[in-house]
């Protein structure tokens, strides 16, 4: 079965439309669609009934009916107890009493007995006073003053507070399951990376909370290609990625193929940034953004190239991106020359598949299957780290465009100079690392469930902690269950789940069940888990909450 995440053809209520247009028919509505779909999940409870264990052919003998009917019994005494019910404090506290009644009821009989059972008025009160004692009557008014001073305590974090069970949640949390976009990440891209023929590689280290102030954050080069750059060993030694150079000198040193690349990141590119108040700004497709931002790092802002009463190119047409050439165009006028330029950008192959030469040595040559060969495993390389890849080019036309139609698409995007590849991604909070560091110092584990692709959503927790950096140290049984995608996950049964290792850190492309399924398997391992996201910040997933009140995911602590 094709996830949520997979399906081409399909629009979601929380969907978000940047751009086009298009007719849909409504075929899903309420329970039945993928919203009513976690509603009915979180809402469904189990059975109080323990199954019957049968043998693979159906039947079972009567000590398995024995068994289901003991087990059951004992969680109903459990439940009027509340040592199985209730947040892990007030399991402990029933668990407590019950101690408290026992000793009690000991000590009285103690008393009794060392009065030859005697049934005098005196002799019962000592008895009953006996173990009366044996209660701490203030620890009720103790809880209560810590429950208020911690509530105190968060509100100064910006955290309010809305019940107690809350509070005692959130410190017996033992598992965190986030999501990726928006949660861990910014849900901004950011150009991360860029590979020019000839020049060299262009790697943008981000570092503030800015993703769209391209004065921020600075620009490492190397004169190498990506596939010849040990990215992981950069992580840990910076000089293995080139140096840190002022944009302004790599214009200077890269001279024109460095130009003729972000002439067409700037102007085949209809999002605009600026700064306004001291703030940057930024309008159009996250995608185009972030390209958009990456030009204007080397001063190549398309508003200073379009913008003004004497703009140096005008723009003559556009080919908006075709799922079916999966490539977007515009057409430009340089007005002082009256030369006219395409400039194209778009997925990889459909791209290369449109270029006839490459620029190597400041000059043309026709394009070669060795070097297309070349671009891809670059591209894997880039795509490798996490990064969504795409290809850049251009060519001068001399032709007239008439209506923009197919036939002029057809003419424009033909016959192009391939001028590079950019690597985009989502960058993580800066602050969601150090979070991540210290759930695991206090013993939380963190798991991340992500619609995105399986190696986005790896390289995203290797960076912020989630995943050890040496994963080439850790068992290969142990890797595997560490990262999958949602179709293995779910292609298991829950016999095979709780016979994992360990249970997932990172499933990529993941529905609303996988999800539920995760939380389920937690459950089965005694754990403790929280669920967190954009949408919900902090929801706390314990079996407790789901039996005794279907309304208990509004119940969690939001920050404010």
């Amino acid at each position: 079965m094709t996830g949520p995440g997979d399906r081409l053809n399909v629009a979601y209520s929380s969907s978000t439309v940047t751009k086009g247009r298009a007719k849909g028919i409504v075929f899903a509505t309420g329970a039945f669609t993928e919203i009513g779909a976690i509603a009915s999940a979180l809402r469904k409870k189990d059975s109080k009934v323990r199954p019957v264990k049968r043998k693979p052919d159906g039947h079972a003998g009567p000590h398995r009916y024995l068994e289901a009917y003991t087990l059951t019994l004992g969680d109903a005494i459990g439940r009027f107890l509340g040592v199985n019910v209730g947040t892990p404090l007030q399991r402990k506290l029933s668990k407590l009493a019950m101690l408290l009644f026992a000793i009690a009821v000991v000590c009285a009989i103690v008393v009794l007995g060392s009065n030859r059972f005697d049934s005098s008025k005196e002799v019962v009160i000592y008895a009953v006073a006996t173990g009366l004692s044996m209660i701490p009557a203030s620890l009720v008014v103790v809880l209560t003053i810590t429950m208020a001073v911690g509530t105190k305590n968060m509100v100064k974090r910006n955290v309010i507070v809305r019940n107690l069970k809350s509070l005692e949640a959130l410190g017996a949390v033992t598992d965190i399951c986030s999501d990726k976009t928006g949660t861990l990440t910014q849900g901004k891209m950011l150009a991360r990376g860029a590979w020019i023929p000839s020049l060299g590689t262009f790697t943008v280290e981000l570092s503030s909370n800015e993703p769209f102030n391209p004065t921020t954050g600075s620009v490492r080069f190397d004169s190498r290609e990506p596939k010849d750059i040990n990215f992981k060993r950069a992580k840990e030694e910076t000089s293995d990625e080139g140096s840190v150079t002022p944009p302004e000198q790599l214009l200077r040193d890269s001279g024109v193929p460095l130009e003729d690349f972000l002439q067409v990141a700037s102007l085949a590119n209809l999002a605009t940034v600026y700064e306004k108040d001291g703030k940057w700004h930024a309008r159009g497709d996250p995608t185009e953004i972030a390209i958009q931002v990456f030009s204007s790092r080397f001063s190549w802002n398309r508003l200073a190239f379009t913008g003004g009463d004497s703009p140096k190119w005008k723009e003559i047409a556009e080919f908006p991106f075709d799922s079916d050439v999966k490539r977007m165009s515009v057409v430009m006028q340089q007005t002082s020359t009256g030369d006219k330029f395409a400039f194209t950008k778009g997925a990889v192959e459909r791209v290369i598949g449109a270029c006839t030469r490459y620029v190597e040595d400041n000059s043309e040559v026709e394009m070669t299957d060795s070097f297309e060969e070349e671009i891809l495993r670059n591209m894997e390389v880039l795509a490798g780290l996490g990064l969504r890849v795409l290809a850049l080019a251009s060519r001068k036309i001399s032709f007239e465009i008439k209506d923009g139609g197919d036939k002029d698409r057809a003419r424009v995007e033909h016959d192009l100079v391939f001028r590079g590849l950019i690597g985009l991604y989502d960058p993580p909070r800066p602050e969601s690392a150090s979070a991540v560091r210290e759930c695991h110092g206090a013993g939380i584990s963190v798991h991340m469930l992500t619609g995105d692709h399986l190696e986005t959503a790896k390289a995203i927790a290797i960076e912020v902690g989630i995943l050890p950096r040496q994963m080439a140290r850790v068992s290969r049984t142990v890797a595997d269950a560490m990262i999958m995608t949602a179709s293995d996950f779910d292609a298991l049964s829950d016999e095979s789940v709780d016979a994992l290792p360990v249970l997932p850190l990172v499933i990529a492309r993941c529905a609303p069940s996988t999800k539920v399924r995760m939380i389920e398997a937690l459950h089965r391992r005694g754990k403790f888990c929280a669920m967190v996201s954009i949408q919900c910040p902090l929801t706390y997933l314990g079996e407790d909450y789901s039996e005794s009140n279907p309304s208990w995911r509004n119940r969690a602590a939001e920050p404010s």
